[in-house]
């Protein structure tokens, strides 16, 4: 029989996983309580894509457990990490590609687990073909072997033909096209079809049974061929596959011709059985003719032709038949044995993940969408609480109470004022606010700066690979930059856009402390110097406050104590009410192979906050009552206070400290939760940052690896085809017996100099003159200062940066050659804080809350 046409691997190189891996597990998955350790993990499986991908291995069912094993690693890291986050450049090269004069040959890099994934596949169908055609054919071993590895391989191939574009999302190499890989799951499955026919005839089946299985083996064979000559992958395949595939189906086609001829000598129709036994031989012949050997199928050649004259003499002597016409013959039957085998949920006999602790992505997605849930509600909750109390607040100052009541003849302060002037004096008065007011500035331009330094690190690659790509035209095949940072200059503008509206609510804030500032001032002083400054009060106030308005006033003050403590309680509990979710969500992962988060995480809502929901609408309905109660009794208190006289001025500043009070604590918290806002956004950019760099480092040494081609390429066609040169003609005969005419004087000025042609590679073989690479100024290799350009101290590998300075008071030189590959990109919907207090100054600082933008890795 015929040689098994295997396919060939794909080619790619070492790549270091351990750095990425380990620092994406500590940015992601550990906390400070709780720290992920997965060092002995990441080294295995550094080994284990080393000796699966990169190293030769023997043609065995050990080496496809070793491949296999990798690509179920794969696929399980894949759903427990999500594939933008590990931005390893995973390079590969096209299996049938051979490289041409100007280029080696064809890759395509994809920083993606999904891209490496498909390739592995790829290969692991590819080695599966590769030791089914080493098998002995002689063998019941060898073959059902060979015909398990090949049905195993048309299900791979087809698994990727059907998945293969969703997981690169981007144009793949020639090998990887879904019209290739169906072709190539079509031959697998002809192949184990063959290796069927070969069994049959080895255990010297019947004769009509080998003619079926030949049968569909001619059909598979023809559908492979018609694949194979489609526009889209006639220039795949390797040069005689064609041939070889044409051949296969005429003998196999001849093959099953001749069997049924067996079937019709059996039955004594001579006829039938000439015309078979003709139309074998001529397929027979014309097998040997296509695949240009003519020693091929040479046994069944000498077996039909024999047949054929026996069968001829005794229809010549006895049977006289008349010979039909092969095309009004019934077709042979078939049988098709090879089917394709679906892809299994693992690959390997005896897999065991070695991140098996790790979070999967579903659960992950799942918390996120519970957080965004969780923290709506308490700050929806919140903000109507807030927004209640300052209401509230404002209808009690201006009605100067509860400080009314409190009145007493001379100048004695009520107690309420005396409360509130010792809080903001406790507080640190309007010297802590002047101090956050005064840090809001430097903390805005860091994050300017940390933004601005990443914008820089984009534009600057981005110029690199369109001079680079204006240089090398089309030979400069790598995907743009424009199209891989679309992403960040996405998240560059969100940032920016955050950074905005933060600046305005800082506006707003300083604006509300000055309109107030007066009363902040006199508030913050001593308690002498206070009451010093507020004019005296009169007897008859003094005695007004004992009127029976006025008690009740004082029961309805104690009534608004008390739904103000409430409040703070229900505030309380909101933020501390907590629920372990992701045991939830593990489990029905886990029973269902799927988790309905929106309907889980309602359910669960609705149960711990339910009743915390309707305390507070309870609360803001019971206020709009008493606030009209307050303000009825506080008429008849004004009345009987001043006699139908406006109020005084002590009256007046009295309600101006009691509402500057409630300004300074609304201002203070707003301060406060503004400078944790910068904070944390601070460490969210300098993740942010640190991926962008390690982005352009990546592409860095893509582009050097590509120019290295490139000048390979240049070099090696240079030394056989360098392009033709003029021929100076001090070089020719003639100018040799020409004397040469006296030279002139030399001339010492520099226009003879300045116009004076660069030198040029004219000779033959000569290298080719190439220009020095581009230097940027303000980041000289090997600079041993701090760079002006990074203000703050970058430790992407170390743990979360610190965001308040250096330790040595410089920033540490940003070495990129070092830097680690590929930590998560933060995106800005993802943990970044939010305002839940800055209800009115900061109305359009919008909450960005944590989302997952990437798509469930798709399962086998």
């Amino acid at each position: 029989m015929a040689d098994i046409l295997s396919v060939p691997l794909k080619k790619t190189s070492e790549i270091d996983l351990v750095k990425p891996l380990k620092n994406l597990i500590a940015l992601r998955f550990s906390t400070a309580d709780n720290p992920e350790n997965f060092n002995d993990a990441i080294s295995e499986m550094n080994k284990l894509r080393s000796l699966a991908c990169v190293r030769a291995l023997d043609k065995n069912e050990s080496s496809i457990e070793i491949n296999a094993r990798y690509c179920d690693q794969l696929a399980a890291l894949e759903g427990k990490i999500p594939p933008q986050d590990v931005q390893i450049p995973f390079k590969w090269k096209d299996a049938f590609d051979k490289g041409s004069l100007f280029s080696g040959k064809m890759s395509l890099t994809i920083s993606s687990f999904s891209y490496e994934r498909m390739c592995c596949l790829f290969n692991l169908a590819a080695f599966q073909s590769q030791v089914a055609a080493v098998q002995s054919q002689e063998s019941d071993e060898g073959l059902k072997l060979a015909a398990k590895l090949l049905q195993s391989a048309s299900g791979i191939f087809t698994y990727l033909k059907t998945n293969v574009m969703g997981a690169l999302q981007q144009e793949p190499t020639p090998d990887l096209n879904p019209e290739v890989l169906g072709t190539l799951s079509s031959l697998m499955l002809a192949e184990a079809q063959e290796i069927f026919v070969i069994k049959a005839i080895n255990d010297k089946m019947k004769e009509a049974i080998i003619a079926k299985l030949a049968s569909q083996c001619d059909e598979f064979y023809a559908e492979t061929l018609k694949q194979m000559k489609q526009p889209a992958t006639t220039s795949v395949w390797e040069r005689d596959w064609n041939s070889k595939v044409a051949g296969k189906q005429l003998a196999y086609h001849a093959i099953a011709q001749y069997y049924q001829s067996r079937v019709c000598n059996s039955r004594k129709a001579v006829g039938e059985e000439i015309a078979r036994l003709q139309d074998a031989i001529e397929n027979f012949k014309a097998s040997q003719q296509r695949t240009s050997d003519i020693t091929i199928y040479q046994d069944y050649l000498n077996k039909a032709q024999k047949a054929l004259a026996e069968a001829q003499k005794d229809n010549d002597f006895i049977y006289h038949e008349r010979v039909p016409d092969v095309k009004n013959l019934d077709p042979v039957g078939k049988a098709p044995l090879a089917k394709t085998l679906a892809i299994p949920e693992r690959l390997g006999a005896s897999f065991k993940d070695l991140f098996e602790g790790l979070t999967p992505v579903a659960v992950h997605q799942a918390m996120a969408a519970w957080d965004v849930r969780k923290m709506e509600i308490i700050n929806v909750e919140v903000g109507r609480m807030r927004e209640a109390n300052q209401m509230l607040n404002g209808v009690l100052a201006s009605l100067n109470l509860p400080a009314a009541l409190e009145e007493s003849a001379g100048e004695s302060l009520p107690q309420s004022l005396k409360d509130k002037a010792r809080a903001v004096r406790q507080s640190g008065g309007i010297d802590i606010l002047k101090e956050l007011i005064g840090n809001l500035p430097s903390l805005l331009e860091r994050n300017k700066e940390i933004l601005d330094e990443a914008e820089r690190l984009l534009t600057e690659e981005r110029q690199s690979d369109d001079q680079l790509k204006s240089q090398f035209k089309e030979r400069w095949s790598r995907t743009p930059s424009i199209k891989l940072t679309e992403a960040f200059t996405s998240n560059i503008a969100k940032y920016r856009q955050i950074l905005a509206n933060a600046s305005n609510a800082d506006n707003v804030v300083k604006g509300k402390f000055e309109s107030h500032r007066r009363g902040i001032e006199l508030l913050s002083r001593e308690e002498g110097q206070l009451e010093t400054a507020v004019p005296s009060a009169s007897q008859s106030a003094a005695d007004n406050s004992r009127s029976p308005a006025a008690a009740q006033l004082r029961l309805l003050m104690n009534q608004v104590n008390d739904l103000k403590s409430e409040r703070e309680v229900l505030e309380h509990e909101l933020k501390n009410a907590t629920t372990d979710m992701k045991h939830v969500f593990l489990g029905a992962l886990s029973q269902d192979g799927a988790i309905n988060e929106p309907a889980m995480s309602v359910e669960k809502l609705g149960q711990i906050y339910g009743p915390l929901q309707k305390r507070i609408r309870e609360s803001i309905e019971f206020q709009a009552s008493l606030i009209q109660q307050i303000q009825t009794l506080n008429e008849d208190f004004v009345k009987d206070k001043s006699g139908g006289k406006g109020p005084s001025a002590r009256e007046e500043l009295l309600k101006e400290l009691a509402t500057s009070h409630d300004i300074h604590m609304e201002v203070q918290n707003n301060l406060q939760e503004g400078a944790k806002f910068y904070n944390d956004l601070t460490q969210l950019l300098l993740t942010f940052q640190s991926k962008i760099s390690d982005f352009c480092f990546a592409r860095k040494a893509e582009k050097e690896e590509l120019l290295k081609d490139l000048t390979s390429s240049f070099a090696n066609h240079g030394s056989s085809t360098a392009p033709p040169t003029e021929v100076p003609g001090y070089h020719t005969a003639q100018a040799a017996r020409e004397v040469p005419a006296r030279p002139p004087p030399p001339n010492f000025g520099g226009a003879t100099a300045a116009a004076a042609p660069p030198p040029t590679n004219s000779a033959p073989g000569a290298p080719l003159a190439t220009s020095a690479p581009p230097v940027n100024p303000h980041m000289t290799p090997g600079q041993g200062g701090a760079n002006p350009y990074l203000p703050y101290p970058m430790q992407p590998y170390g743990g979360m940066p610190m965001p308040y300075g250096y330790p040595s008071g410089a920033p540490p030189n940003y070495d990129y050659a070092n830097q680690a590959q590929y930590p998560q990109q933060q995106q800005p919907q993802q943990g970044a804080p939010g305002y839940p207090g800055y209800n009115n100054a900061y109305q359009q600082y919008p909450y960005y809350n944590p989302a997952y933008p990437y798509a469930p890795p798709r399962p086998y």
